[in-house]
Order: C-alpha cells, then sequence, then structure tokens
C-alpha cells in the first residue's frame, strides 16, 4: 500500500483477516477496517484482537451477503439483516453497547462515503 502512495487516497480495508500489524499499517494510512461475520467465529482470535483494538473513529461493520454469515448462522446464506450480530459480538469483545457501535459505524460511513445520503424508510 506503502509503495502505491495509498496514504493519497481514502479506503476502507474490506472484510479484514489480517493482524494487528496490517491494520496500523492501513490506519497508518488514512484507511478504515471493516469486519465481517468472519469475527464471530471462534477460530477469529486473531481478527478478535484487531477489532478490539481499532480505533473505533475508523472501524466498520459489514455483512459480505451472500458470504460469511456470522455465528449462529455460519454455513449459510448471509443477509443484511445478520450485520447486526456482527456489530453485537464487536461491542462484546469491547464492553460497550452496540448502540455505540451502531452510532460510530454508521458515522464513520458517512466520513468515508461523503456522496453517501441517509435512506429514509
Amino acid at each position: 500500500m506503502r509503495d502505491e502512495n495509498a496514504a493519497d487516497v481514502c479506503g476502507v480495508m474490506h472484510c479484514f483477516t489480517e493482524n494487528w500489524d496490517a491494520a496500523k499499517q492501513a490506519l497508518d494510512l488514512g484507511f478504515y477496517i471493516s469486519f465481517s461475520g468472519i469475527v464471530t467465529f471462534k477460530s477469529a482470535t486473531t481478527i478478535q484482537v484487531v477489532a478490539q483494538q481499532v480505533p473505533l473513529d475508523r472501524m466498520l461493520v459489514e455483512t459480505d451477503a451472500p458470504y460469511l454469515a456470522p455465528v449462529p448462522h455460519r454455513g449459510k446464506q448471509n443477509e443484511p439483516a445478520y450485520v447486526k450480530l456482527t456489530a453485537e459480538y464487536i461491542a462484546q469483545l469491547r464492553g460497550i453497547s452496540v448502540e455505540e457501535i451502531a452510532e460510530q459505524t454508521t458515522n464513520n460511513f458517512f466520513t468515508l462515503f461523503k456522496g453517501a445520503t441517509h435512506a429514509h424508510v
């Protein structure tokens, strides 16, 4: 990323599955770190450590639907509604409320994607 002048752009590390060193490098270049349902997997201890350390103002949560459904739906087709399960899991890891995760990651989305608008449902 450094060799490609990634710091000259803003972006997101989609479906992050690396260790803290890789996350730190991406954060230092101005990237956001996005977690999918993988973070809920029992075997994902490295990603769980990263989810505890990434600053909240640089975190996103995603579904990657139809893939990578979080526990308890692992192995089944993922769907957008399951993003809440991933957010709840990260909130539990961090010892904060899911509302705090939801509010901050929503704000982060609109900071990163400046042209996006809120949907009126």
